[in-house]
């Protein structure tokens, strides 16, 4: 099986389209949200090129040819919103997904994504998922680094732990698609199409202080009791840099080794 770390990535090309802009407190410390992908994915051994766009603002490469694979960040926004720079964005997605391009989507990109693939996206049932989030991987535990979990109905499950924060989600798989992670609170964690997509609803690229700053600005919002359990759960580790080089593993073979 392929090692990342000796994986030749020095020719890689990614684009990043960034759906979002940081708080100027967050800016101050980490610049823009795809400065906390170039951070992650240069901790996890990549050495290619990465060009950003911020799809926000209607920013665009003149053309994706170039690109081993397109990344869609997180944001503020509904991935089913009808802002113009939402439904421009899907349009782009959507021919991106007919032209067989690759497409890794986090969060709100996951949700993009997957409403483009025709799959239902809404609000959450359960409301906010805030803090660290464990998930059972659903995938071949080896591709993470992660450890076998309990038997559970004869199948050996691996857990995840990442940082979240959304109040949407992906309410059922798109058609086609393997399901990679879920929870009981989050079915439609993270989906796989073929070798093309990759999708993952919370954030790897988050750290800590990311997370405690969303959860400090919606204090009032979430509520006593679940602010200060998700706030205590960000002194547990997370796997951000193992899903990161999952996803640099994906680019560059899919789901196939």
């Amino acid at each position: 099986m392929p090692n990342i770390a000796s994986s030749p990535t020095a020719h890689m090309h990614l684009c990043i389209l960034e759906n979002d802009d940081l708080d100027p407190p967050l800016a101050q410390r980490y610049t823009r949200v795809a400065a906390m992908f170039e951070h992650l994915f240069a901790q996890a051994g990549y050495q290619g090129r990465i060009d950003t766009f911020s799809a926000r603002h209607g920013q665009y490469p003149a053309s994706f040819a170039a690109y081993d694979a397109v990344l869609l960040t997180g944001s503020r926004a509904d991935a089913f919103s009808d802002e113009p720079w939402v439904v421009a964005l899907r349009a782009q997605v959507a021919r991106l997904l007919q032209d067989q391009h690759k497409l890794l989507g986090v969060c709100f990109g996951h949700q993009l994504i997957a409403h483009c693939l025709g799959a239902p996206v809404q609000r959450a049932p359960r409301g906010w998922r805030v803090g660290r989030q464990a998930y059972d991987w659903l995938g071949a535990p080896e591709h993470l680094g992660l450890t076998q979990g309990q038997a559970a109905q004869g199948v050996q499950l691996a857990q995840l732990a990442l940082l979240a924060s959304h109040q949407d989600q992906v309410l059922a798989l798109p058609a086609g698609a393997t399901l990679l992670a879920t929870q009981a609170d989050c079915p439609v964690a993270a989906y796989a199409l073929g070798d093309q997509v990759f999708c993952i609803q919370p954030h790897p690229e988050f750290t800590p202080e990311v997370s405690a700053f969303l959860l400090d600005k919606r204090k009032g919002m979430l509520g006593e009791p679940l602010y200060e359990q998700s706030i205590s759960s960000l002194s547990e580790p997370h796997d951000g840099l193992a899903l990161a080089r999952f996803m640099i593993r994906f680019v560059q073979y899919g789901l196939s080794v």
